[in-house]
């Protein structure tokens, strides 16, 4: 027998925590839709983003290294497909709603650039006077008027949990939209799934910096957060196996801080009396956090991470030539807005030309930025 979406939804109701997000539950669309029978709310979801045009885009887009350096280096593409496993695995144990977070860790990177950060500092400056830019507000653009899927309306119609997970997707440059409460709290699906991110990011961009030779096993491994989130390991020598300690190194460091995540936030959820998805809303602090003594190591490690890899001279000059080539697309795009695609230029009828070009820009994938440049004379 067919296990219908009624089925699945009844399902949620007897096995996730009482503070779960519930498709049946869910705020809906801004378009309403017929229901699917075999697939709840975030289930389409999950599927209209992975069969975007934006996701398929991130195989080739920069996640710290140019991925054509080396192939096994991430893309914006497996940086979200690890968030994803993350998450979902953190929502698990936590009784939550895996489909709900899956989705919004498969949304949460739409809007970025072509070259990883550096490309969207780019973008940020030159849209200096129009607010700048911030890839969580450029994501929700993806989803809800870029994406052109639909003849009944534009963007990708999806469900106002998920959308809520990019408004309120952590950064430096918090967003609001309207519609969205911006003195409430996400639900825990999408909290959970910045912290994923974090944990994703720190462990692979040890991963690659080690595989560049950009980072030093012996110099990481001596440090006091390393010591204490993975324990004791070997040092790297010139063991051919070397690999496998490195493998194993990142698998540590993801499982220590995961279990971490999944202990504090159950812990957490026990101390503010959280009972209900209204209480996790209205709740005085976050309730998904690493304990404080995890989180006083993940900061160092990322603090290392600033120092050692991210400002190595390698990706500096790698930087440097992503401002060159996202500036001169952008200023070349302002003085004739004809080298857009004419769906880009019908856009100028209700768009500054600033926000449109850098969303021409923004969905680029690092080879196409470089073929257009090139084009310009670059």
């Amino acid at each position: 027998m067919l296990l219908t979406r009624q089925e699945i939804e009844q399902r949620e109701q007897k096995s996730l925590a009482p503070y779960a997000a519930l498709a049946n539950d869910s705020r809906g669309r801004v378009y309403p839709i017929e229901e699917h029978p075999l697939r709840t709310a975030f289930q389409r979801d999950r599927d209209r983003v992975i069969h975007s045009a934006a996701f398929r885009r991130l195989e080739y887009k920069t996640q710290v290294f140019i991925p054509h350096e080396k192939d096994h280096f991430r893309t914006r593409l497996t940086h979200t497909i690890e968030v994803a496993q993350i998450a979902r695995t953190l929502a698990r144990n936590l009784r939550l709603n895996e489909d709900l977070t899956e989705a919004v860790a498969l949304v949460h990177d739409l809007g970025h650039t072509p070259f990883g950060h550096a490309g969207e500092d780019v973008l940020n400056e030159l849209l200096a006077e129009q607010g700048g830019f911030n890839h969580n507000h450029q994501s929700l653009r993806v989803v809800d008027i870029l994406e052109q899927r639909y003849a009944r309306h534009p963007g990708l119609n999806l469900s106002y949990e998920v959308r809520e997970g990019i408004v309120k997707h952590e950064t430096s440059a918090p967003i609001t939209a309207p519609g969205f409460d911006s003195d409430q709290l996400p639900t825990l699906e999408a909290a959970l799934v910045d912290i994923a991110d974090e944990i994703a990011y720190n462990s692979h961009d040890i991963d690659d910096g080690l595989s560049a030779g950009i980072l030093s096993f012996d110099q990481l491994i001596s440090s006091d957060f390393c010591s204490q989130l993975v324990g004791p390991t070997p040092p790297l020598g010139e063991d051919p196996a070397s690999d496998y300690q490195r493998y194993a190194l990142v698998r540590q460091l993801v499982n220590r801080m995961a279990t971490d995540v999944i202990n504090e936030t159950s812990s957490r959820i026990d101390r503010l009396g959280i009972t209900d998805l209204d209480s996790v809303r209205q709740a005085p602090e976050k309730p998904c956090a690493y304990s404080e003594e995890i989180g006083t190591f993940v900061s160092q490690l990322k603090s290392f991470l600033r120092q050692r890899l991210y400002k190595h001279q390698h990706l500096v000059t790698m930087s440097e030539r992503a401002g060159d080539i996202i500036t001169t697309i952008f200023r070349r795009i302002l003085a004739e807005p004809s080298l857009m695609p004419p769906r880009f230029q019908q856009m100028l009828d209700g768009e500054r030309i600033e926000i449109v070009a850098a969303d021409y820009i923004a969905g680029m994938t690092d080879r196409y930025a470089e073929k257009v440049y090139g084009e310009l004379g670059g």
